[in-house]
Order: structure tokens, then C-alpha cells, then sequence
């Protein structure tokens, strides 16, 4: 009887964390551990900046999504107008890598909502969807939900209503998607034309010009039209090289045949979006552009370099990382393209990826950042990212902190299999070094993150090896997945033991790599936070928490 006594009360601090911690909240995670369910309000966060494409290690992704969108309901069932409010800040603000979580969580607000949750939702329509491509999402989404009815005619036609300059360029970038062309919603939403230019736009859009005439046409808007259907007939670079440049076609408005000529790229090149220009690196590099020493490398470099214009393109940094990722490997993810990197172009990439997070500022406490290098985080995608798993994404997001604050100290952690201590990096404690700072490229960040031998999850440990090394620290963050399972105690307990035994108030911030519903982080302890990684507000938000 005393011994099942003392053995109960013990388990109050150092509890197994197979086992939820007695008198708390927490639930089964899907790695066989404990943990605390996340409230419906941060997994829409979560999903919204994250989504679930690919899955997780545990989770596919389409159970994942159901899960996801379960919340997602229970948000709009509780509170559908801060619903909306949500998915539009996080969207117009680019703080998630991808627009279809927030496009998917808007459809599904048209549908379930109340109705002024569907009248906030159709009003925001225009300002989530924000592309051709997005409004195909969204009719692609809301198609397979509900029927086509007024307020949804209405909404989607009021998206046709942009300015016909605007309407054009979206015409001719964005023509059809998802199965979806413009002609299908204008048949759908039947909008009215509000000038004479927006009636010949919808009548191109719906059935084309029957021919094409020499002269532009003399309307500033429908002369983009005119130019995007010249192209067509090209029979040589120059002509469309002399098109791009006297009518700022974009891309997507060149014939395929012309995209292998530098120089109809170089003409492209010269007002080429942020983010296309971004994407379209390896291209460029394959066809002979982008060459060591050439005019267009320090037209690219220069661009990269420009905090405003990253800022106004929304160009986010998982764009840029995978942008990175790709270009320096010298090879596509899928297909044939190769080429040789320029090397300054990957410099400009590594630089514009600490950019695209903002300006934080420093807090100069003691940080101890800890990666979560177990198996789970290597089958983790990060918004549906090829080749981009959580374990790697952790890195980079640490960086970030790293190149920040000064007094930093780095360590990765996993477990042996049933949380003996640790099978790589030796000790009871299961940390491994982690050799990688600020100064190092990303791209070699990536490979040094992926040749880290993978144990259990016990993310417990950082505060375990603090603790028994003495390392000060005020504040601990963790990279995880929060599918923590192995070893006694639970982070939360552990980071107690800290705090009363080193008589240092530490917070510990945990950073969500993934869209589940779990965190490490006890909800009822102020001095611990749970944030979205990869969301470009959280690293102002951590300083600020720290700082108090």
C-alpha cells in the first residue's frame, strides 16, 4: 500500500510518457504517447498555414485532412465570423506557404456557415482568392459541397469585376485549372459587365476572338488580349521578344516552342514577378541565361536581395527553401531538366529566405534550441513540399531564431527504441550534436539534417541534458511533431524539474511542424507556448514571449 502510494505521487512529476500525466487533460497521440490536444482554433491555424498534404509519419494525408477539416467545422459551428476573419488575415498576410488551406476552409464556410457566416464568407471570396488558379481552387472545392446557388453566383461574379486590366493578365496567366476555365463561371455566375471593356473580356473568355488583326487594339486593357493572341501566330523569336517587351507579356503567354530561346527569357526576365521569377530559376539556368558574371545573374541577385520587394510579392519562405533546395541539387524532384547552379544565385536564395521571415527583434536571453530528429519528423512533408520533411524544415526554422540571437545553443535529440537513452550521439541524454550556425548554407543544412541517424521520440530530453550538464537557459524550443512517446518524464514535467532546480523561470516555446492536434506544451502553464512552424509571424512572436 505505501509503496503504491509513493510510486503514485512520484508519478506526478516523472511520469512515463506512455501514460498520460495524472489530474491532466492529455490524450493519446498517434505515436503511442501522451500528449495535449491542441483547442480547434490553433489546428485551424495549423492547417491553414501548414495543411496536410502528404501526411505525416503516423497520420496519411487523407485522414489527416478529415481531421483537419472536422476542426476547421467545429470553428465555423463556434464562431463563424472570427472563422473567416482568421482564414482572411493568415491568407492576405502570405504567412502560409500555400493559399489551398485557407481556399478549402472558405468553401467550406460558404457551405456550413450560418448565413452571416456566408455572407462574410462570400464577401472574402475576392480577397482569399486572389488569382485565376485560386477562384478554379475554390469552385473546384464549393463544386463538391453544395449547389450553385445565388449568393455563390453572385460572390464569384463580383471576383470577375477586378479591374479589366488586372482581369486580362489573370485571363491569360491563369486560363484553366482543376478542370475549370474562365468560360464555366462566367456561365455559372452570369456577372453583369460594369464597362464596356469587362463585356468584350467575358465574350474572349468565353468564346475567343474569331481573328486577330495587325493593329493593337486600342483599349490599354484589351491590348494585353491582342498581344497574348499575336503571340500565337509568332514566327520568329524576335517577334516575340518585341511582344514581350511592348506589352509586358507574362510567362504563361508565350507558345512553348519559344521557351527554350534566352533571350525571349531575357526579355521575360526583365519585369518577371518576384515569385516567378523564383520558381523558374532552373529553367532559365538550363537554357544559358543565367550564367557566372552575366547581366541576368545580377538582375536575379538584386531582386533576391530586395527586402520591399520580397514583402510586397508575398514570396514565402518555404517557397524560397524549396526553391533553394531544388536549384542547388542541379536536378528537377520529377523529369529531366538539369543544370549546373550559379553560385550566387544560391547565395541570393539563402539570403532571401531569412528576408522573406521579416526584421525580429533580438531579445539577447539565453535560447536552447532543440531539433526533434526522430523517425517521425523523416516522414513528415512540409506543405506538401517534395522532398521537404519536418526534420529538415526544423532546421531552417531554427536558423532563423540562430541568425537572431546571439547567446544560442543548437542540439537534436530521438531516443533508442523504448526510450533507453541514446542509440546515436551516446549518454543517457539521446542528443546529438548538431553541427550546422547561420553561416552555413541552407542547402548544406538540408544535407547535414538528413545524414543524422533517426531513434525514438522523447522530447523530454533537451531539458533533461540541461539540466544535468547545468546549461542556463530562459527559454527551450522545440522543433517537434509532438508525437513524443518514449521515455519518463514528459517535457512538461522535465522543464519543472529545470526551472526548480536551476532557479531559472524558463519558458519553453514548442514549434508545431505538422498540422496534427497535439502539443507538448502545457495549455495551463504561462510559461509555455504552442506556435505554427513556418508561419512568418512566429518568429516575432517567440521574441515577444520571451521578452515578455
Amino acid at each position: 500500500m505505501t509503496k503504491n502510494l509513493t510510486n503514485w505521487v512520484k508519478n506526478l512529476t516523472q511520469t512515463p510518457q506512455n501514460q498520460p500525466i495524472p489530474g491532466t487533460t492529455q490524450v493519446a497521440n498517434s505515436g503511442g504517447g501522451y500528449a495535449w490536444e491542441v483547442d480547434d482554433w490553433t489546428r485551424l491555424d495549423r492547417f491553414l498555414v501548414l495543411g496536410s498534404e502528404g501526411g505525416t509519419y503516423y497520420i496519411k494525408e487523407q485522414a489527416l485532412t478529415q481531421q483537419n477539416a472536422q476542426a476547421v467545422i467545429r470553428c465555423i459551428d463556434a464562431d463563424g465570423l472570427r472563422t473567416v476573419a482568421r482564414i482572411v488575415e493568415i491568407s492576405e498576410a502570405g504567412r502560409a506557404p500555400k493559399n489551398d488551406p485557407a481556399i478549402f476552409a472558405l468553401a467550406l464556410a460558404t457551405t456550413l456557415g450560418n448565413t452571416a457566416t456566408k455572407r462574410a464568407a462570400f464577401d472574402a471570396i475576392t480577397r482569399v482568392c486572389r488569382t485565376g488558379t485560386h477562384i478554379f481552387h475554390f469552385a473546384q472545392y464549393v463544386d463538391g459541397m453544395r449547389g450553385w446557388g445565388r449568393g455563390l453566383r453572385e460572390a464569384v461574379g463580383k471576383w470577375y469585376a477586378m479591374p479589366s486590366g488586372k482581369l486580362a493578365l489573370q485571363a491569360i496567366k491563369y486560363q484553366q485549372r482543376d478542370g475549370w476555365a474562365h468560360r464555366d463561371l462566367l456561365r455559372l455566375a452570369h456577372p453583369k459587365p460594369i464597362t464596356p471593356v469587362h463585356e468584350i473580356l467575358y465574350g474572349w473568355m468565353v468564346k475567343g476572338w474569331e481573328s486577330v488583326g495587325e493593329m493593337p487594339h486600342p483599349d490599354a486593357s484589351l491590348v494585353t488580349i491582342w498581344a497574348f493572341e499575336r503571340a500565337k501566330l509568332a514566327k520568329t523569336p524576335a517577334e516575340i521578344i518585341s511582344l514581350v517587351q511592348r506589352y509586358n507579356l507574362p510567362r504563361e503567354a508565350i507558345p512553348t516552342e519559344w521557351l527554350n530561346t534566352p533571350e525571349v527569357w531575357e526579355a521575360l526576365l526583365a519585369e518577371m514577378p518576384l515569385e516567378a521569377m523564383t520558381r523558374n530559376l532552373a529553367k532559365m539556368t538550363t537554357v544559358g541565361l543565367l550564367a557566372p558574371n552575366s547581366t541576368a545573374v545580377r538582375k536575379v541577385v538584386s531582386e533576391l536581395g530586395n527586402p520591399e520587394r520580397i514583402r510586397k510579392a508575398r514570396l514565402h519562405p518555404i517557397k524560397v527553401l524549396a526553391a533553394l533546395k531544388t536549384y542547388a541539387q542541379g536536378h528537377g524532384e520529377r523529369g529531366k531538366l538539369k543544370w549546373t547552379p550559379v553560385p550566387r544565385i544560391i547565395d541570393a536564395l539563402n539570403d532571401a529566405f531569412y528576408t522573406a521571415f521579416g526584421n525580429v527583434v533580438p531579445t539577447n536571453k539565453r535560447w536552447l534550441l532543440a531539433l526533434d530528429v526522430s523517425g517521425s519528423m523523416d516522414g513528415s512533408m512540409i506543405a506538401g513540399v517534395s522532398g521537404l520533411d519536418a526534420r529538415m524544415g526544423s532546421a531552417a526554422m531554427a536558423l532563423v531564431t540562430a541568425a537572431t540571437e546571439p547567446d544560442h545553443t543548437m542540439v537534436g535529440f530521438s531516443s533508442a527504441s523504448g526510450g533507453y537513452g541514446g542509440q546515436w550521439g551516446g549518454g543517457e541524454s539521446g542528443l546529438t550534436p548538431v553541427n550546422i550556425s547561420p553561416r552555413m548554407r541552407l542547402d548544406d543544412v538540408v544535407n547535414t539534417m538528413r545524414a543524422i541517424p533517426m531513434g525514438g521520440t522523447d522530447c523530454a530530453l533537451p531539458m533533461k541534458w540541461a539540466l544535468k550538464n547545468e546549461v542556463p537557459a530562459d527559454v527551450f524550443v522545440v522543433y517537434t511533431d509532438s508525437e513524443t512517446w518514449a521515455g519518463t518524464p514528459h517535457p512538461a514535467q522535465a522543464l519543472r524539474d529545470y526551472r526548480d532546480k536551476m532557479g531559472i523561470p524558463a519558458k519553453m516555446i514548442v514549434v508545431g511542424m505538422t498540422s496534427n492536434g497535439f502539443s507538448i506544451a502545457d495549455p495551463d502553464d504561462v510559461g509555455m507556448l504552442d506556435v505554427v512552424g513556418f508561419d512568418t509571424a512566429v518568429p516575432q512572436i517567440m521574441s515577444d514571449f520571451v521578452a515578455g
